[in-house]
């Protein structure tokens, strides 16, 4: 597994199923065209960005661009990289037929066109930042965000405080905030939200 320290965005559930046995880095999908309406989806993109970074590996069909080109005009420049695979002509071993313009997207191509792809774009050489006491699902739990009574209802004021996708699973919940927080600060938005739950039951 290579480590990198950006956020990366792709467009589908097996183009990040394909990354994730590559890399160790937050994979976040766009649902293809989805992100354009998804206004909580750009929003945490736009949150990693600032905090980390983004690389964004899109296919390169003409879709791919577009979905590339709306997620770089959404964020500062300065945050963002983009890697590429090369035009290879055929189709993906889980389709029955090449897609639209016949070209295999980034589920479809080799681990090594991946890495020249991660290469070029020169994420390799940068490290990733080692939190010294990342944030974990036990913390979660013995916080009160899953396993209790009114988790789902603390949960839900958590991600809302973030300004996170109310849609964001545990485990994508532990990777964005290990990207943008650290355990000790976490801590103190944690009493913040408490606070302010508190405040709306009275």
């Amino acid at each position: 597994m290579i480590k990198i320290k950006q956020a990366v965005i792709v467009e589908g559930k097996y183009d990040k199923i394909k990354l994730s046995g590559i890399i160790d880095a937050p994979i976040i999908q766009t649902d293809g065209f989805g992100i354009f309406k998804d206004k909580e989806l750009q929003l945490l993109i736009r949150k990693l960005a600032e905090k980390r970074g983004i690389l964004v590996l899109t296919d390169s069909d003409s879709a791919g661009f577009k979905i590339r080109s709306f997620i770089g005009s959404t964020v500062d420049q300065k945050d963002i990289k983009h890697a590429y695979i090369p035009d290879i002509f055929g189709k993906e071993s889980r389709k029955t037929e090449p897609s639209k313009e016949g070209k295999i997207g980034v589920e479809g191509v080799s681990e090594e066109i991946i890495m020249q792809a991660l290469a070029n774009a020169g994420v390799l050489c940068e490290s990733a930042p080692e939190p010294a006491r990342p944030i974990t699902k036990l913390d979660l739990y013995e916080l009160g965000f899953t396993g209790g009574a009114d988790s789902s209802k603390k949960r839900a004021a958590l991600l809302r405080y973030y300004s996170f996708p109310s849609r964001l699973s545990a485990n994508a919940l532990i990777k964005v905030l290990n990207c943008i927080t650290t355990y000790e600060r976490f801590l103190d938005d944690v009493k913040e939200i408490e606070k302010e739950m508190s405040q709306c039951s009275e």
